[in-house]
């Protein structure tokens, strides 16, 4: 039997980064930074858009998010409140906590989000 071996340091550029539409979602676009398949064996990072006029609708994940606003202002639902976000902010979300995001300003909204390792089952909530 083999020995588990120590992670290594990875540096990704910017321009190796693909994003995707989010399937769920309109108007966001969603670039895994780091995860699991770069050798992090904890926490994965992922960067999203959120374009004008572009939402997330009501869901909940199975597992916690922390995040960083970058650019723009957004509104973040949390639960029953509403709160207006905008770059510099920072937002501790519980695992199973209805959450959901909309961008009515004019520019792009952007945020980092680091997450636990593995699978993140995502459950669209009923209004």
């Amino acid at each position: 039997m083999s020995e588990p071996t120590e992670p290594t340091a990875v540096i990704r550029d910017a321009e190796d980064v693909e994003y995707e539409d989010v399937g769920a979602a309109d108007g966001v676009r969603k670039g895994v930074l780091i995860n699991e398949d770069h050798g992090a064996p904890n926490l994965a990072i992922r960067r999203f858009t959120l374009a004008p006029g572009g939402e997330i609708p009501k869901h909940t994940n199975e597992i916690e998010h922390e995040q960083y606003v970058l650019a723009g202002e957004y509104t973040v639902g949390i639960e029953d409140e509403e709160h207006t976000v905008s770059a510099g902010d920072s937002l501790f979300i519980p695992a199973e906590t209805v959450h959901w995001y909309r961008n009515e300003g004019e520019e792009e909204g952007s945020f980092i989000c680091a997450v636990p390792t593995g699978d993140d089952e995502i459950q669209l909530a009923e209004d």
